[in-house]
């Protein structure tokens, strides 16, 4: 099977969100094939279903002085940060090719992120249980990963910490958790990464893992 990979390099969140709507329409309507975004964004805050405002440590007028945007969205999980140098993906899938198994769908996902790591790095990544969804090294979650299913078509996805700035993850409790913490590949490397190598690592893996190919279109193609 094929899918779609769509490269918008670095967009605001609002208009990505915007783009996933129209995508998730069209997947369901069967007018587009399975299609992974793939993105950065400038620092954002997003507040799942089920967040807390009270896991936002700082005050609005604080991240509106500083640029930051905050969006409630429907996806699962509490709050998460975006920005600059996180590898950011959302796949806009059908998941009646996928046994229509959530669980078994963000598995894929999370795999994606620790045979990559253990790969190309030689450092052992690992699940939590299922309250603590995402890729973890020791106790530092690398990979969020929060999720929406519409009528059997997914949005929302996956965010990897590549050159991250980890400060900002200060400004929140991440996915409401006060006993974990956060990292990137920066960090544990010690050297700034290939931000568009990581990119296409991440495309590679996702193809490997979910047992697909690719093919790089742009939204004009789909209709979008």
């Amino acid at each position: 099977m094929q899918i779609n990979v769509v490269n918008l390099n670095k967009i605001d969140y609002g208009a990505a969100l915007e783009i996933q709507l129209k995508l998730l329409e069209a997947r369901q309507k069967g007018t587009v094939d399975d299609t992974l975004l793939m993105l950065e964004h400038p620092p954002t805050l997003t507040l799942g279903m089920r967040g807390r405002k009270s896991n936002i440590l700082v005050p609005e007028a604080y991240l509106k002085e500083s640029n930051i945007d905050i969006y409630d969205v429907n996806r699962g999980g509490d709050v998460t940060y975006h920005g600059d140098g996180q590898v950011v993906g959302y796949p806009i899938f059908d998941l009646t090719n996928y046994n229509r198994d959530i669980k078994k769908f963000i598995w894929n996902i999370e795999e994606v992120f620790i045979r990559l790591i253990d790969k190309e790095y030689n450092i052992t990544a690992k699940r939590e249980d299922m309250k603590y969804t995402g890729v973890w090294i020791g106790d530092n979650k690398i990979t969020a990963i929060g999720m929406a299913v519409k009528h059997w078509v997914t949005m929302h996805g996956f965010a990897f910490n590549v050159n991250t700035n980890l400060e900002h993850f200060k400004l929140i409790n991440p996915c409401g958790l006060t006993e974990k913490g956060v990292t990137s590949l920066q960090q544990l490397t010690g050297v700034r990464q290939d931000f568009a190598k990581l990119n296409q690592m991440v495309i590679e893996s996702f193809c490997e893992v979910f047992e697909v190919t690719s093919r790089t279109v742009d939204l004009k193609e789909l209709g979008i």
